[in-house]
């Protein structure tokens, strides 16, 4: 393979796990100073799971018609991801209606995101071996922040997001992007993501890719390492 000059990650699942779909409702609720019982608690964590309402999380088990064509494009503009996640969690009864919006808020926000454990020493090591970073995600909202809160920020050289562009990935649009911010031809980059599909539209560029494990953080301690390998 040709020598890199840069590698592109996928944002949630690849680089970042958003917390459960348990531990996002009971902040909200602790936030409100909203009580459930244990048993009711689980249980409406289990329907917005089923719902797909957090995003980052599970797709919805049934996504319902009137919400197919806000589903598909949900990540091409922030009212749009606001309005279908939104819609999402409606469909699961909550004891205060506000609480759908407070859900969404609490998604954007460093708290409810996870860095996967080896994402610091692999960012590192790109950059101490003169690699190039760029982030590529199909999002709503202006990630940005979670990677300062985090301390990631300072490994990444450029983002390209699907709401700020109005392209999503597989569109290989978007790759480009992100490539030509690097001054980085596709040929040189390497795209790193958890999603054959969307992820893997970067090699209609010329780029190569490799994809990972969308598991829990505490569960996928190492599936970034062999990114490291692929430096030459």
């Amino acid at each position: 393979m040709t020598a890199l000059r840069a590698v592109l990650f996928d944002f949630s699942g690849t680089l970042f796990r958003v917390e459960s779909t348990e531990a996002w409702l009971r902040a909200v609720l602790a936030d409100r100073d909203i009580s459930l019982s244990e048993p009711d608690l689980a249980e409406t964590a289990r329907a917005l799971e089923a719902a797909g309402a957090l995003p980052g999380g599970a797709n919805p088990s049934r996504l319902p018609g009137e919400l197919a064509g806000l589903w598909e494009v949900r990540d091409q503009g922030s009212a749009q991801h606001r309005a279908a996640y939104t819609a999402l969690s409606r469909q699961v009864p909550l004891p205060d209606p506000a609480l759908h919006d407070a859900l969404y808020e609490r998604h954007m926000s460093p708290a409810a995101w996870s860095p996967y454990p080896d994402a610091v020493e692999v960012l590192a090591g790109l950059r101490e071996r003169g690699i190039a970073v760029g982030v590529v995600s199909n999002i709503g909202w202006d990630l940005r922040p979670v990677f300062r809160a985090h301390g990631l920020d300072r490994f990444v050289d450029t983002y390209a997001l699907s709401y700020e562009h109005g392209v999503r990935k597989p569109d290989p649009r978007l790759f480009r992007l992100a490539c030509t911010a690097l001054d980085a031809d596709p040929r040189t980059v390497l795209m790193v993501g958890d999603d054959p599909d969307r992820d893997g539209g970067a090699a209609a560029l010329g780029c190569a890719v490799c994809f990972v494990d969308h598991l829990p953080a505490d569960r996928r301690p190492d599936g970034l390492r062999p990114v490291l390998d692929q430096v030459v």
